[in-house]
């Protein structure tokens, strides 16, 4: 093991040996180099002569640049925007970030959490997650209505195993029950139990109540008094979309960040969704636990750790990309445009709802609840959902995702207030033809 790794450990092992015990075989090796990295840092700061450390050209005091590539930046310098940035993210923002997740989650107020890591948006960050964290084997809790990627990044690429529970229950509402059995006879077969919330959830829309919260909360803590590690990871994709008063406007890591020294929650957002720059591809990883002592030491660890990780696949984020959101975060518009933005989201989701009451429609698919997010989904009662999907897609140009055999995902992030009922009426159209 690299002498930095064993340090970084132990620095874990003194504050929580509970966390080092829950990482992977690649987290517990993980560490950020002090090579080309830390001389470069070491010469930005003393160089003042010549400095001939880091791998990019300069000219004439400044990052070399194209012209044509600078005159589309307008307004930015060079060497915010086209220069490395760190792989840790550019610290600016993540101190930007950190605030802004207190902000947003008064829970979290004098709650000692990380520094967030700056990711390749929220699935490079899974990915980070998934390696640092996750062995061959272990098994991963995630609902059945569940994005489909986490195939990909967790049994694909990791070897493990995802373990799914039945979303709602015959009524349609939260199914506590189920997600606690599934908990329990988790934690009864292995030592580390790994938990994926994803609220507001892709692709149903539907995002828990503080009640619900605080149960789940209370599941996973039960889990980890009773001796077993836990793992909790927050998918945030689309934070601060809640339409309806009865939501929690909080994520649940921040009921989940000082609970118990045997529980670590883990915080994924970003800038794609709670700031519409989808291409922009800015995400952060957070972490929260209980600490023994000062708790600086040991965030910095797994930081190092995270950053680490990052480093040895893509470096590190866009520079440019991470210097636009930190100037739209630090912009007197920008809580003006956030409020418009949300605005114009909700007022779809309610007039969604308002279409959906026409009685004609429960004849032929049951909705799903949804108060929040991008999506929402419907079950068909009469047809097969791919061949609808197909139908709809060939006769009248209307494009939907199908969840196997009955389920519907319908995106309204992507439609206007005044067409949603024509979308409505054309997929109950297209259920008459297949029918007839």
């Amino acid at each position: 093991m690299n002498p930095l790794a064993k340090e970084l450990n132990d620095i874990l092992i003194k504050s929580n040996p509970y966390t080092y015990e829950m990482l992977s075989d690649v987290g517990k090796e993980l560490y950020f180099p002090k090579g080309i990295l830390t001389q470069s840092a070491e010469a930005k700061e003393k160089a003042n002569k010549f400095n001939a450390t880091i791998g990019m050209a300069s000219e004439k005091g400044e990052v070399m640049h194209f012209s044509s590539v600078m005159s589309m930046i307008s307004g930015l310098k060079a060497d915010e925007t086209i220069s490395y940035a760190p792989s840790y993210g550019i610290m600016s923002l993540r101190k930007a970030w950190k605030d802004s997740i207190i902000d947003k989650n008064p829970t979290l107020k004098g709650k000692d959490i990380s520094i967030p890591v700056v990711t390749n948006a929220i699935t490079h960050g899974l990915a980070v997650v998934s390696e640092m964290w996750v062995n061959p084997g272990d098994a991963i809790i995630i609902p059945d209505m569940m994005w489909g990627n986490y195939r990909m990044i967790f049994e694909v690429r990791r070897s493990a195993k995802i373990v799914q529970h039945p979303l709602f229950d015959a009524d349609c509402r939260l199914n506590l029950k189920a997600f606690e059995e599934c908990v329990a006879r988790e934690a009864g077969k292995r030592e580390k139990v790994i938990v994926l919330l994803n609220f507001p959830n892709n692709p149903t829309g539907y995002s828990i109540t503080r009640e619900e919260g605080d149960r789940i909360a209370d599941i996973l803590t039960k889990t980890a008094r009773s001796g077993k590690n836990v793992i909790a990871v927050t998918d945030d994709a689309y934070f601060g979309l809640f339409y309806e008063e009865e939501v929690m406007k909080e994520s649940i890591f921040s009921l989940l960040a000082d609970r118990d020294p045997r529980l670590m929650a883990i915080k994924l957002d970003g800038a794609t969704k709670e700031i519409y720059v989808w291409g922009l591809r800015v995400g952060c990883i957070t972490y929260g636990t209980v600490v023994n002592g000062p708790s600086r030491p040991f965030y910095e660890a797994l930081e190092k750790k995270t950053a680490g990780d990052v480093r040895g696949t893509i470096s590190n984020a866009s520079h440019l990309s991470q210097t636009i959101v930190l100037n739209s975060l630090e912009s007197d518009i920008f809580p003006k445009e956030r409020d418009e933005k949300f605005a114009l989201m909700k007022n779809r989701a309610m007039e969604l709802k308002e279409v959906l009451k026409d009685p004609k429609y429960a004849k032929v698919w049951d909705m799903y609840p949804f108060n929040s997010g991008y999506f929402m989904c419907i079950r068909v009662k009469t047809v097969d959902a791919e061949a609808l999907r197909i139908h709809l897609l060939d006769k009248y140009g209307v494009g939907l995702i199908s969840l196997g055999k009955t389920d519907l995902r319908i995106a309204f992030s992507c439609i206007e207030k005044e067409d949603i009922r024509e979308l409505f009426d054309l997929i109950y159209r297209g259920i008459q033809d297949l029918t007839k």
